[in-house]
């Protein structure tokens, strides 16, 4: 199963792309892993508060360690978004379903990131709950 160990070994989730709208993918999946115990820190240039959660524009500005940076934007989006990680230091990258670009999830994997790629991190955080890999919130 994709992606258990980093979803055991992480508390801090930067979603890229989290929408304020209940009806948008990533609110719900981000809602979702916010109960799970999981720290989410939304990054949306066009929004100030989300789930609770103060905004930042880019991954660069949030004053904190970043466990994965889970991506909510088109794929042309993506190598801008792992160099960022990159430079903040995220040991996970997380890119949700439909969302793939090979040479960028190489990049983030040469520079010792977890990839995990075109999976929904809330169908893989379900799946390893039920399977027993995770066997508590965080």
């Amino acid at each position: 199963m994709a992606g258990e160990a980093l979803l055991r070994d992480s508390k801090t989730i930067a979603v890229v792309g989290l929408s304020n709208s209940p009806w948008r993918p990533s609110f719900g999946v981000s809602e979702y892993m916010q109960a799970m115990g999981y720290r989410i820190i939304p990054v949306n240039p066009g929004e100030s508060m989300i789930l609770g959660e103060k905004c930042y524009a880019t991954l660069e500005e949030i004053p904190e360690k970043v466990d994965i940076v889970n991506v909510f934007r088109r794929p042309e989006f993506v190598p801008e978004i792992v160099e960022s990680a990159i430079r903040i230091g995220a040991k996970g990258l997380w890119l949700q379903e439909e969302v793939v670009h090979e040479a960028a999830a190489e990049q983030a994997r040469a520079a010792g990131l977890d990839v995990v790629m075109d999976l929904c991190i809330l169908k893989e955080h379900r799946n390893a709950v039920r399977a027993g890999l995770l066997v508590r919130a965080c």
